[in-house]
Formats: structure tokens, C-alpha cells, sequence
């Protein structure tokens, strides 16, 4: 294929493409990184320029970029079959990678509903619990309400906003939604409940009110959906410890159906395969998908256990079927990456590497508090965020229209660096394949990049 000069593609792009979450009038102002090839953490542009990638894809790259060994897993898959359907047929890969999503799942979970991105698979979860409840009869067929927590994002289907609680995401939308009941998250500077005073009071006090809550709505409750140990794009705010497994024994309390949301923070991203474990709990639904085939191709599975399961079994005539599904469940070629991926994490021991990068992770971070715009500093496993605010006393923030967090992203593609913001909330989160040099060369970069931009 004849090459076609960088300009050429930004004047086609800027022509023909909607980006997402993005103000294309900007857009079409400015010249825009075009990617060609990718290379372990790093992605090259149209003129030969390597940037370290910060973001993971959009948090969904493990292993980097053109993995050898999910490259020849893919190529090898294309020349069997391409994709057929669950309809009425299965296919090889789809089976097996079920068996091995439930080995490594947590225990319980024992039944995997295939799709291709993360939203489909929270509003999955949500259908799945609602006609579970239905299906249950009598007075549970009154649960037809779901609980979520304010800051929550869960995806930008119908269903998945409506369990969300980001404003500048959602309020836009609020015709279309379903009423919804909205719980305190556990942070302190925006919950208000503990003003202030420390993340283990925030807490508690969340907890006391989702306890409220539940009980004065348990007899309309379908189910709970939450973001376990993070919400990623709410700004990458870390829960406190415990938090999720109490949510765990409140839901179960009221007979509520917990649904957690593993999109971000699955397959490794939390220092253990999925968040849940590190609170020794099982959801009855869990949403996986980003990093189920290392960011290589549209995958989500929605897992759930095998009382949720045995609700929809029955005669024809009985309508018990969950009716729902998508042309590409269970695409092979997908299904052969994420097997791939699933091999490398043994093959590598990639959660028993993981703890040395954690810990360098910690220290930069922390080290960061020193700047005089860092306000708050969030870690969980391998991911981070860094608050950049106006007065570090008064922790006012910028004003979100100057794009802080914009510009300080901008300044680091002159450190080779590839970086997306929340807001103004910078967001560490690299391949989980990144070595110590190259995580140095990230933090190095961002570092520098804060106190040009907030000088």
C-alpha cells in the first residue's frame, strides 16, 4: 500500500472523523498525532516520533504494543474462522476462554454472557439483575430499582449512564434515562459527609448512608452497581480498604444483587487479577472487558453465578430466556487474543512482577506532593491520578475551561510522553508490561511537565 504523508491523513481526519468525548471545533483547529505502529509501552506517529504510552490505549494495553505472541494468536485464528455466532452454534475459542475466565474468576462466579465493550456489559448486568428479580415473582418482581454511587461511571449506553453519577457526562442525557438512586462515594472533598476530615471517616460515613438508603428502599432494590476499589473516570479515586467488601454484606443484608463493575480495574490493573479479590469478595454479576484481550480487539464478558443463571431456566412458553445479544458475541478472534493474553500472564508471571513497578509507582507519586498545584495523590496497584489544583491550601481547583490538565498533557508529548486527562486530574495508568527505566521515564516526564504548566 502507497504511504500517504502526515498531512494528508490530519486533513482527512480533521474531514471526515467524529472523535469521542472531544470538542471538534478545537480539533479541527490543531494537528493532530496520527499513530502508525506500536512498539512494547511505546506508539510511533506518521513522522517516526515515539511516545511513551501512558494510558494504556485508553487503559486497555497489559502486555504492549504488538505482542509477538498475540500477534501470531490472532494471525493464526483469522486463517481458521473469522467469526460465525452464538445463536444457536458455539464456537472453540468462545468455550474455551469461558472455562478460563471462570478458573480465574472470583469463586462463584460460574457463567460468562459474551459482548464487546464494557458498557454493554454493565447494562448486561443490569438487565440480568432485573429479570432475575422478576423471574423470582411475588414481591420481588416489585425490584425493579438499582443503587449507584454519585462519581460513578459505568459506560455511555442508555442503561450504563442511567447507574452513572458524572454530571458533565450525563445531565445532557437525563430525558432518556431511568430514575435511579445515588449513593455517596467515599471521597472526602466531594462528599461532604466527613468534611474533610480523613478517608477512613469518609468512609464509614458513605457506608452509613448507603445502609440508609438500602434499607429504606430494599423492597425496590434489583440490584447495586459500583466501580470496586476505583473510579476510573470519575478521576481515578481510590475507596478505602473494606469499603467494598461492607458493600459486599450490605447488599446481601437486603437481598440486593451486587453488579461490580470490573471494566477499568480487571486483569491485573489493581496488582491482582480483578479488584474484588483484594476484598475477598464475588459479586453475583461482574462487567470485565478493556484489558480482557490487552487492548487488542472489542471484547466484554458479563460473568455472574449459577443462581442468577438457574432464574432464566424453564420451558419455551415460559419466556424465561434472557433476551439479549450481539452480532459479534463471542468473536473467535477475540476470544484467540484474550486466550493469548491469559497464556502471557502465566508465561511472564506478570501479577508476581507487578510489586516492584507498585511500589516505584508509590514513590514518585508521593514525591509529587511536594509540587506547589499537587493537590490530592491516588494510587491503587498500577494505576494513578494526581490532582492539580489552583490553591493547595484552600484545594480551590482550576477552573475546569483553562484545561490544566489539557495543557500539562500537551507539554508531555515534548517529553515523549502520550497522556490523557480527567479534568484536571493527570491519570497514570501504562501498560502493566512497562519496565522500571521506562515507568521512570514516565514520572520524570509528568513531573516536569507540572511545573512548566503550573509554574
Amino acid at each position: 500500500m502507497k504511504s500517504i504523508d502526515t498531512k494528508t491523513l490530519q486533513e482527512y481526519d480533521r474531514r471526515y472523523v467524529w472523535h469521542p468525548f472531544t470538542q471538534m471545533k478545537e480539533w479541527e483547529e490543531e494537528a493532530p498525532l496520527v499513530i502508525e505502529r506500536g512498539e512494547g509501552s511505546f506508539i510511533i506517529d506518521s513522522d517516526g516520533n515515539r511516545y511513551l504510552d501512558g494510558v494504556a490505549a485508553i487503559w486497555t494495553n497489559v502486555h504492549g504494543h504488538c505482542k509477538k505472541e498475540i500477534n501470531e494468536a490472532i494471525k493464526a485464528q483469522v486463517d481458521r474462522l473469522e467469526h460465525s455466532t452464538l445463536l444457536g452454534l458455539t464456537n472453540d475459542k468462545a468455550a474455551l476462554l469461558a472455562k478460563r475466565l471462570v478458573e480465574i474468576a472470583p469463586p462463584g462466579l460460574n457463567k460468562v454472557f459474551y459482548s464487546d465493550n464494557g458498557s454493554t456489559a454493565v447494562e448486561i448486568g443490569v438487565k440480568m439483575a432485573f429479570q432475575f428479580q422478576q423471574h423470582r415473582g411475588g414481591r420481588f418482581a416489585r425490584k425493579t430499582r438499582f443503587i449507584s454511587f454519585t462519581n460513578a461511571y459505568h459506560g455511555d449506553t442508555v442503561g450504563a449512564m442511567s447507574v452513572g453519577g458524572i454530571d458533565i457526562y450525563h445531565e445532557v442525557y437525563s430525558p432518556l434515562l431511568f430514575s435511579t438512586i445515588k449513593s455517596p462515594a467515599p471521597y472526602c472533598y466531594r462528599c461532604r459527609l466527613c468534611a474533610g476530615k480523613d478517608e477512613s471517616t469518609c468512609g464509614l460515613l458513605c457506608l452509613k448512608e448507603l445502609e440508609r438508603l438500602m434499607a429504606a428502599h430494599a423492597d425496590e432494590l434489583a440490584g447495586l452497581v459500583i466501580e470496586p476499589l476505583v473510579q476510573g473516570a470519575g478521576g481515578m479515586i481510590v475507596q478505602p480498604a473494606g469499603f467494598v467488601r461492607k458493600v459486599r454484606e450490605l447488599c446481601d443484608k437486603y437481598d440486593i444483587l451486587m453488579i461490580a463493575d470490573e471494566v477499568a480495574v480487571g486483569f491485573g490493573r489493581t496488582g491482582a487479577m480483578f479488584a474484588c479479590e483484594k476484598e475477598g469478595i464475588t459479586p453475583d454479576i461482574m462487567a470485565l472487558s478493556k484489558g480482557i484481550t490487552a487492548g487488542y480487539l472489542p471484547l466484554a464478558a458479563t460473568l455472574t453465578t449459577q443462581r442468577v443463571y438457574d432464574a432464566f431456566l424453564g420451558e419455551y412458553k415460559e419466556l424465561k430466556t434472557f433476551f439479549h445479544g450481539h452480532t459479534f458475541t463471542g468473536n473467535p478472534i477475540a476470544c484467540a487474543a484474550a486466550l493469548a493474553s491469559l497464556d502471557l500472564f502465566e508465561k511472564e508471571q506478570l501479577l508476581s512482577n507487578l510489586q516492584p513497578k507498585i511500589d516505584y509507582l508509590k514513590k514518585r507519586l508521593s514525591s509529587l506532593k511536594q509540587l506547589d498545584h499537587v493537590g490530592d495523590i491516588r494510587q491503587e496497584g498500577m494505576l494513578g491520578g494526581i490532582e492539580l489544583v489552583r490553591d493547595k491550601e484552600t484545594r480551590e481547583p482550576y477552573p475546569w475551561e483553562e484545561r490544566i490538565g489539557v495543557q500539562v498533557c500537551k507539554e508531555a508529548r515534548k517529553h515523549g510522553l502520550f497522556l490523557r486527562p480527567l479534568g484536571n486530574v493527570i491519570v497514570v495508568f501504562p501498560p502493566l508490561s512497562i519496565s522500571l527505566s521506562e515507568l521512570e521515564q514516565l514520572m520524570d516526564g509528568i513531573e516536569e511537565s507540572i511545573r512548566e504548566i503550573t509554574r
